[in-house]
């Protein structure tokens, strides 16, 4: 998984290097308008698994290819039948994270999104066991990669609306976004990047 992530990171910044604008190379610098903010609503489906959270971000633009962001997430998490027939699994999954999106063309982007998550778990027996629930503590490490969608987007603005789909590519034994077979579940989310110090256009 580490060299994966170090592939995405080095390819991103050699691709922003390379996607550099020549008025952006005159200029240099951090620029206040290249900074953004926004919220992503996130929805996961699979075989008895549905998943609910949300996670709000602060970023940076490098150009208009490239743009990079720190982010943390909560989320809701409940399986059932997930180990034997009429159990259930309830997850609180929480915790810090960093994306880097490639726009090739203004409304499509390509998304690597690294988590380090903590989990909150409850394991609800049959019924028929007579069993009381059973409760841990764990964390667990995904790299998010796939793509979207964004509405509104342009040279000059960089709020827009987005909708994407991921896959938990790492597969980590206690990664939140795999079905009771272990298999990665597909991860929707939408929501909105608002540009900060643009002004009105």
């Amino acid at each position: 998984m580490k060299k994966i992530f170090c592939l995405i990171l080095v390819s991103t910044i050699s691709f922003a290097t390379i996607a550099q604008d020549e008025d952006e190379e005159k200029k240099g610098g951090i620029k206040k308008e290249n900074f953004f903010t926004g919220g992503t609503l996130n929805l996961s489906f699979g075989n008895q698994f549905t998943s609910l959270g949300i996670s709000p971000f602060f970023g940076y633009s490098i150009n208009r290819f490239v743009d990079v962001a720190a982010t943390v997430g909560i989320n809701y998490i409940s399986q059932r039948d997930w180990d034997v027939w009429d159990d259930k699994l309830k997850q609180t999954v929480y915790g810090p994270g960093a994306f880097v999106r490639l726009f090739p063309v203004k409304f499509l982007f390509a998304q690597a999104q690294y988590e380090f998550n903590f989990i909150r778990y409850k394991y609800v027996f049959p019924s028929s066991y007579g069993l009381p629930s059973e409760r841990y503590r764990f964390d667990a490490h995904s790299l998010l990669v796939g793509g979207g969608f964004a509405g509104g987007r342009d040279r000059d603005n960089n709020s827009f609306y987005y909708v994407s789909i991921l896959w938990d590519v790492a597969k980590s034994p206690n990664s939140p976004y795999l079905d009771n077979f272990n298999r990665a579940v597909p991860i929707i989310r939408a929501g909105y990047n608002i540009a900060l110090f643009q002004g009105r256009r």
